[in-house]
């Protein structure tokens, strides 16, 4: 990988992770106008672009922890004391969004974290092996899903009451956010498109749906990142060190404008430039497909 497809997908890993129209769609599109890794087996040059796109997330990681900080300080300080302070049988200020009486807000909401992040951990490594094949960079299936999520985020955006803000997360509202995060393992879902999806179904405000998906996109991109980090290393091509930095780098940059416009944008908002683009990028895939102007595989 040279330093200028390094920069072009760290802008585009950056650009999309967290604007809900598929940055893993956009990233394997990359690639392929790139040719990154051309002239590899077409199994070992999949594996190479899971690893790669798998890395370069690590920086929209670090770029949720870093715009998130205080929320993620004040969950651990809050999940920490109470717990220990059961342990101990002191009392503690009872939460006021239906969570135990016992626990705060902020300690609650670190619960519901781990709740909604259990689904797509075990399903990952379930389907570890096909997520890395080439199954998953097919534009058929890419374009198909542009489209289904397009759809399904059109149908939330009518039925859902946004009636409820963070401050009234439910065990429901994780698990609804948690499963529909389970669609991001299909190319071209969208981990935010998805989650915000089932967050509008389940009665959140289009903002609390996007801060509660960030939150829960770090378990899930951590593991992600940091299990293809250590395959990496023995994947990818000798001297890729260097470019993988500069597009981690990028992509963190960047990620971290997307967060701070979306959360803006949604106040005032619906997501339905979001599905437009994805309704019509799938279904110019789709076309190009069907006309034999692009292949579906590697």
């Amino acid at each position: 990988m040279t330093i200028l497809q390094a920069l072009v997908l760290g802008l585009v890993q950056g650009l999309t992770e967290f604007i809900p129209v598929s940055s893993t769609a956009h990233l394997v599109f990359a690639a392929r106008v790139l040719n990154l890794y051309g002239g590899v087996d077409k199994t070992l040059q999949a594996q190479q672009t899971t690893a790669t796109i798998a890395v370069i997330q690590l920086g929209t990681l670090l770029a949720v922890i870093i715009y998130f900080s205080r929320d993620i300080v004040n969950i651990l300080r809050a999940f920490i004391g109470d717990h220990w302070a059961l342990l101990r049988r002191k009392p503690i200020q009872a939460s006021s969004n239906g969570g135990p009486p016992k626990l705060s807000q902020d300690a609650w909401l670190g619960w519901l974290v781990i709740i909604g992040s259990l689904p797509i951990g075990v399903l990952g490594l379930l389907l570890k092996k096909h997520i890395e094949g080439p199954f998953t960079k097919n534009l058929w299936v890419i374009a198909t899903m542009m489209i289904v999520v397009g759809v399904l985020l059109a149908i939330a955006e009518v039925v859902g009451k946004r009636d409820h803000d963070m401050s009234q997360l439910r065990i429901r509202d994780a698990l609804a956010v948690g499963f529909s995060q389970v669609l991001s393992l299909i190319p071209g879902s969208s981990r935010s498109g998805s989650t915000i999806m089932g967050g509008l179904f389940s009665g959140l405000t289009r903002e609390t749906a996007a801060r509660f998906s960030f939150l829960l996109s770090m378990p899930a991109i951590a593991a992600s990142g940091l299990l293809e980090l250590r395959e990496a290393v023995h994947k990818l091509p000798h001297g890729s060190s260097g470019a993988l930095i500069v597009a981690t780098v990028v992509s963190g940059i960047v990620g971290y404008a997307s967060i701070w416009f979306l959360l803006r944008f949604l106040r005032t908002h619906s997501t339905g430039i979001f599905i437009i683009y994805r309704v019509i990028v799938g279904a110019l895939i789709l076309a190009a497909l069907v006309g034999g102007y692009v292949s579906a595989s590697i």
